[in-house]
């Protein structure tokens, strides 16, 4: 397991590595960098002047060497002013003197902590995303929470007597709520039970107050909208798994032997039903994490996906890379622990 452990870890980083390359080229392409010349600089620069300012801030150089300094393995530019007698760096806050230049640090990116700094929040990236994940990780705990006991037990219930009318009518269910949009069921949340028009206004809250103070009435609304999507997907799963454990062989010796049917349940077929869908259970967590862009939009909650509408809308380079680390991250240590569950899981497999 140590070794499978290792190799594993090698992998995720070098994965990492490539995924974040990749997002980091896209970033900064040419239209992107020009944009966020203008809007840091003057709408009206004209090329010159925005190939000036690119050049400063070390925009123009090889892209290796830019990727470098945002990992941290490369020192930051730095651009002097020798008719004012002062620098500017990469790594600074500000302009120091040219005597002061060689005790400033060099060194600062991922690596070391540093995610650059939001140029739409004016702040630094780091403590953004760490609080639109925290407001994100209580969503998603309470969607989890919802959707996967309710997923199994409509999956199990589905799958315990296959073709039955109990079977039909959970898995049209199942295939209903995987085939509705977030943005659908949403709406018609909103309208139904939100809204001064739809009649029934039980949720009188807002998702927004539901970042300070989460209650019943501001935050069951995104958490149903989200659980539904995703426990079709779940339920659909467990069904299919259960359904062919109840007609192997050792379930059937167990009936001829006299064992009731809900200990044959138990005992015997859940704990083998629930392999395939451990996997796709984790899978949920990194769709949760991007997925609920269109969730937190509609609903106003500020959290991660929000967070990526607005650095994808507003062309805020560093606080877009900082996110998409977060989500490549959150995918790959996902699948780790996925593949070590499903050993444990599962006896037959042995890691080698």
């Amino acid at each position: 397991m140590g070794l499978f452990l290792i190799r594993r870890i090698g992998v995720m980083l070098l994965t990492a590595l490539c995924l974040t390359f990749v997002v980091f080229f896209l970033t900064n392409l040419y239209p992107n960098l020009e944009k966020l010349a203008k809007s840091q600089g003057n709408n009206r620069m004209t090329d010159a002047q925005v190939e000036s300012w690119l050049d400063k801030r070390g925009h123009l150089d090889l892209l290796p060497v830019q990727y470098g300094r945002w990992l941290g393995v490369a020192p930051g530019w730095v651009t002097v002013d020798a008719d004012a007698g002062t620098a500017t760096g990469r790594c600074w806050r500000g302009a120091v003197t040219l005597a002061e230049v060689e005790s400033q640090r060099r060194f600062c990116g991922i690596i070391q902590g540093d995610w650059g700094r939001s140029t739409v929040f004016q702040d630094d990236v780091g403590p953004i995303i760490a609080t639109r994940l925290g407001l994100t990780g209580k969503l998603m705990f309470w969607v989890m929470l919802l959707m996967v006991p309710g997923a199994l037990l409509v999956g199990v219930a589905a799958g315990m007597r296959e073709g039955s009318k109990a079977d039909r009518t959970l898995s049209t269910f199942s295939i209903t709520t995987t085939a509705t949009p977030e943005y659908v069921s949403g709406v018609i949340f909103i309208a139904i039970f939100a809204s001064t028009a739809g009649g029934l206004r039980w949720f009188k809250g807002t998702a927004t107050a539901a970042m300070d103070n989460a209650t019943f009435e501001n935050f069951l609304l995104p958490v149903v909208t989200i659980a539904l999507y995703g426990m079709g997907y779940i339920a659909r799963m467990t069904r299919a798994s259960m359904a062919e454990v109840m007609i192997a062989q050792y379930i059937r010796t167990a009936r001829l032997k006299g064992v009731s049917f809900g200990m044959i349940v138990i005992r015997h077929a859940l704990r083998n039903a629930l392999i395939a869908p451990f996997t796709v259970i984790m899978l949920q967590f990194p769709w949760l994490l991007n997925g609920v862009v269109i969730v937190e939009t509609l609903f106003n909650y500020k959290g991660f996906g929000w967070a990526l509408v607005q650095a994808a809308g507003n062309n805020d380079i560093e606080l877009l890379l900082g996110v998409s680390v977060v989500s490549v991250f959150v995918v790959l240590i996902t699948q780790l622990i996925s593949d070590i569950g499903y050993v444990y899981l599962n006896p037959r497999i042995s890691v080698s």
